[in-house]
């Protein structure tokens, strides 16, 4: 769990709720990141069918934690109310999205990134995944 704060923080959002990373991800094998945004047209389609597979998929061992490429808090905050699952906190996005697209070479957006939670990577492509299973 040291490796996944030291990518994603001691805190996690849900909806509006902040939530402790042990609690959101306790019984979780992995986490997929979602790179997203909503001024970005892709992303703005990929959401709802990520959306959809999520909500199919409740009991599975992964969690989702959207990383958001946001300008400012009011597009963060309208976008991920969107979302059903989990967050970066907008306090620690700044100082955490950068290092996370790097480590995921994450070059566009919307990405999907699966990994375990010691931080390594099962599939970099699973945007790819998703519209298969959609």
């Amino acid at each position: 769990m040291a490796e996944l704060k030291a990518l994603l923080g001691d805190t996690l959002m849900k909806g509006t709720e902040k939530v402790s990373i042990e609690k959101a991800l306790e019984g979780k094998t992995g986490i997929c990141l979602y790179f997203s945004a909503h001024w970005c047209p892709p992303c703005r389609g990929f959401t709802p069918k990520l959306s959809e597979v999520y909500k199919k998929k409740t009991e599975e061992e992964f969690e989702i934690v959207f990383v958001s490429s946001d300008r400012s808090e009011g597009d963060f905050t309208a976008y991920y109310s969107e979302m059903p699952w989990y967050a970066l906190t907008w306090e620690n996005l700044g100082k955490l999205k950068d290092a996370l697209s790097t480590k995921y070479a994450v070059t566009g957006i919307p990405k999907l990134v699966a990994i375990t939670l010691d931080g390594t990577v099962i599939d970099m492509d699973g945007r790819g995944h998703v519209a298969v299973n959609q």
